[in-house]
């Protein structure tokens, strides 16, 4: 399938309507027999298009001359979107709406001081997203609120990235190598990790910022041995007050690397939540997505943890995965509710061109996602689970989106801040990246090296980078704020 838009300045809406309802659709001609989506604008018509198997379905309208570029590029669009929901019999529930935050969204028009009914209007009318989405989007923001309410602002999470996985999932784009692979890297890796993060304290300390968070994530944090995880929780607890942090993550998430010794070595380092991810329950789809461990193998990683002390554990899943069925997804949501973990985050398969899983099928060829979405909206919330962040992706199967549901007062802040982007992200490790933010003025990014080793050459230029987190404050903030 090919996307043809002409006369317009801007293109990028009408393509990612397109692309909605055909993902691997490529901007190209509109070709004689090709098969192809079009939207064409000439000095008095709009005009939307769809070639497929042969049968053509144009739709047309005069231009509307009062309108300018954006004004038009949005009516074309529209016009696109009813026209492929004819066309495809589907109608997608998110409607047009882009971008991977639609809770910032409402947050940022709360700040305006903007009506309920203005901000109901934005997404049901103005962007057709459907009623359940614009609830749960409303509901999410109203949990929120509260937290976000009590951000300082200078205050900051600290996100520290291992970049390595006993092996790698066929469904992930992450920057991560094997540990197979890796061995040499590691302990260098964890030496410099341990020098920028004293490079952040000291940071931190010249801009008067206040840690809330910690997270340390991957990759595969657990794919260290147990005496590298001590040692870099040792630094962390060595620069900074853990007894003064609300919150402090680690991702423990996979059994074939998270055993008792490591499970003990992150509480006792401080860590107050972690995430144990099985994905799945179900051996065969374990197989298939590349795992080498079985669901048993994640029950006892789960008991390991509750015996170690762990209060506050985040179970992953996802819909949608290859051989997963709606019944087999059902099962594994079920096993996870019995288990009783503090929050249980369900994600959506996203086809991403960094992943090794084969994506020659379309998207019919996966299970009814939207039915396990739906689901799990209704099981955890009758286990008395409610929904508290989300965002979305670009090539996420149906265009759903990526739940976070939690007990009550088990709220993960770190996934709030990062994804209402309401405070500073200071990262260390490979592909990190540092996000500067002054909230609903201004956000900046600076970025480390995206791979081990050229982040183990680059501690001098990444160094230098972070400088900027200097500048930031200083011409963003007053010294007294």
């Amino acid at each position: 399938m090919n996307i043809y838009v002409k006369g317009h300045i801007s293109c990028y809406e009408l393509e990612h309507v397109a692309r909605l309802f055909y993902p691997k659709a490529a901007v190209g001609n509109a070709a004689h027999g090709a098969e192809v989506v079009a939207a064409r604008l000439s000095a008095h018509h709009m005009l939307a298009a769809v070639r497929l198997n042969g049968k053509c379905t144009v739709r047309l309208a005069k231009r509307d001359l009062s309108l300018n570029a954006k004004q038009l590029e949005y009516a074309h669009s529209l016009m696109l979107f009813n026209l492929l929901c004819d066309v495809t019999a589907t109608r997608p529930a998110w409607g047009m709406l882009t971008g991977v935050r639609p809770v910032r969204l409402i947050h940022d028009m709360h700040r305006k001081n903007m009506p309920e009914s203005e901000i109901e209007a934005f997404f049901k009318q103005k962007f057709l997203v459907s009623d359940e989405k614009y609830a749960l989007a409303q509901k999410i923001a109203a949990t929120q609120a509260g937290i976000i309410a009590k951000n300082k602002p200078r205050s900051y999470s600290l996100y520290i990235g291992i970049p390595f996985c006993p092996s790698r999932c066929s469904y992930c784009s992450f920057v991560s190598r094997t540990t197979a692979e890796s061995a040499a890297l590691i302990q260098p890796y964890v030496d410099a990790l341990c020098a920028e993060i004293e490079d952040i304290k000291a940071t931190a300390e010249r801009n008067k910022l206040t840690l809330e968070t910690i997270y340390i994530g991957g990759g595969t944090p657990t794919s260290l041995t147990a005496k590298q995880l001590e040692t870099l929780m040792n630094k962390v607890a060595e620069c900074f007050d853990l007894s003064a942090v609300s919150e402090y993550t680690v991702e423990a998430g996979r059994p074939d690397c998270t055993d008792f010794e490591k499970l003990c070595v992150i509480k006792n380092g401080g860590a107050t939540r972690i995430s144990i991810n099985p994905q799945t329950l179900s051996d065969n789809v374990l197989e298939a997505i590349g795992r080498k461990h079985t669901a048993q193998d994640i029950l006892n990683c789960f008991a390991d943890a509750r015996k170690a002390g762990h209060t506050n554990i985040n179970m992953d899943l996802i819909a949608g995965l290859p051989k997963d069925t709606v019944s087999g997804f059902e099962k594994s949501l079920d096993g996870v509710i019995a288990l009783s973990p503090e929050n249980i985050t369900v994600h959506t398969l996203t086809l991403k061109r960094a992943s090794s899983i084969v994506i020659d099928n379309e998207a019919d060829a996966y299970d009814d996602v939207a039915k396990m979405v739906s689901l799990s909206s209704k099981k955890l919330a009758d286990a008395g689970y409610a929904p508290y962040y989300l965002y979305r992706q670009k090539g996420t199967l149906q265009n759903l989106e990526n739940t976070g549901y939690t007990k009550s007062g088990s709220e993960c802040l770190y996934n709030i801040y990062i994804m209402e982007e309401v405070h500073t992200i200071l990262s260390a490790g490979a592909g990190g990246s540092t996000k500067l933010v002054k909230p609903g003025e201004k956000i900046a990014r600076i970025f480390n090296y995206k791979y081990p080793l050229e982040y183990l050459s680059g501690a001098d230029e990444m160094h230098l980078r972070k400088k900027g987190v200097d500048d930031f404050y200083a011409k963003y903030f007053d010294m007294d704020t």
